[in-house]
């Protein structure tokens, strides 16, 4: 009969997956994180190369190199367990995570162009000559009319 690798000690496998961390940072530096032997982030650091950058530039980069991180993760998470066996579902979640790519980020709208300015150069309107709105209760509007309508059949209710 072949040998098996031997199975690891249970108490030294917990403590190897407890410690297991994986590190990714993106391509410019902007972005550095970590995340453990599940994927769960545990650390996010920004450079200041992110205040030149967009929130939809920031959240895919940041995205990107999560993803990166759990690939390292559940690689590393993997050979850990691979003593065990290569069936199960949580080594089929190990290698969904490796091969997972996300969607990629939709490129972002223009600006909104400046206010129109109107034929005569001003951009705001002068309305003193329109009509003034009606003037608010100067007190609390009683209940009494609506209340002596009777029931309400409104479709809002």
């Amino acid at each position: 009969m072949a040998d098996r690798p031997a199975k690891p000690d249970r108490e030294t496998l917990l403590a190897e997956l407890d410690a297991l961390s994986a590190t990714a940072t993106s391509a410019d530096g902007a972005v550095s994180l970590s995340v453990n032997t599940d994927g769960v982030l545990t650390r996010l650091r920004l450079t200041d190369a992110v205040s030149g950058m967009s929130p939809t530039e920031i959240a895919d980069a940041v995205l990107r190199t999560y993803v990166e991180a759990q690939r390292e993760s559940a690689k590393r998470t993997g050979q850990l367990l691979a003593p065990l066996g290569s069936g199960g579902y949580l080594m089929d979640r190990l290698r969904w995570r490796v091969q997972f790519e996300p969607e990629p980020v939709p490129v972002a709208a223009p600006a909104p162009a400046a206010p129109v300015a109107e034929p005569d150069g001003k951009v705001l309107k002068d309305r003193t000559s329109d009509t003034p709105a009606a003037e608010p209760p100067s007190g609390p509007v009683a209940d009494d009319d609506w209340y002596a309508g009777g029931m309400r059949f409104d479709k809002a209710w």
